[in-house]
């Protein structure tokens, strides 16, 4: 292969369906590695270890860090998140494209440490299209939606911090976009 892939990073605010974004994508592009991340937090309903994510204690999460095993972490809504980095740099190595759906904080840290890694913006059509996919859940406690909230403007502020921009106005248009953005189409 001519070039090895670089790594690709989708972030933005919560509730704007990256996790629907990558799920479609995949299903049609399975050979797209999704690099799945580490969390302290507890399982939802249907959620599998090493899935979605893998479910760690805090003490395995402060081994993780302490031994420098992550690409990056990050705290969110009072758990810890993070990725894996032998896995990542793996696929790399072996001329995969990796993907990595992460928060922005962990966005900002993966470009410190792998400052060739293409960052992309997941927006929503629109401030109140947002809302409504993080209230609609029906999954969190309102204090946690408030933070969510809180949390989402701040993330989107942030978007002029990525190489590209995506408004997620139609899943499968936004897939075929990032597909080409990673050169697999």
């Amino acid at each position: 292969m001519s070039e090895r892939p670089r790594l690709t990073v989708l972030s933005g605010p919560s509730g704007v369906g990256k996790s629907t974004v990558v799920a479609h994508m995949r299903k049609e592009h399975p050979e797209v590695w999704l690099s799945v991340s580490a969390t302290t937090r507890k399982p939802r309903p249907g959620e599998k270890h090493g899935v979605q994510y893998f479910f760690v204690t805090d003490e395995e999460m402060d081994k993780l860090i302490a031994n420098g095993e992550l690409l990056e972490w990050a705290e969110f809504a009072g758990n810890r998140y993070g990725t894996p980095r032998r896995a990542v740099l793996d696929r790399l190595e072996a001329g995969e494209p990796v993907l990595l759906e992460i928060d922005l904080q962990g966005a900002r840290l993966v470009r410190e440490s792998m400052p060739e890694a293409q960052l992309v913006f997941l927006a929503p059509p629109s401030w109140d299209e947002l809302v409504r996919r993080l209230t609609g859940r029906g999954t969190e406690a309102p204090e946690v939606i408030e933070r969510r909230l809180e949390a989402a403007k701040v993330e989107l502020a942030a978007e002029a911090e990525f190489d590209t921009t995506l408004v997620n106005t139609s899943v499968e248009g936004v897939a075929r976009e990032l597909l080409a953005l990673m050169k697999v189409l």
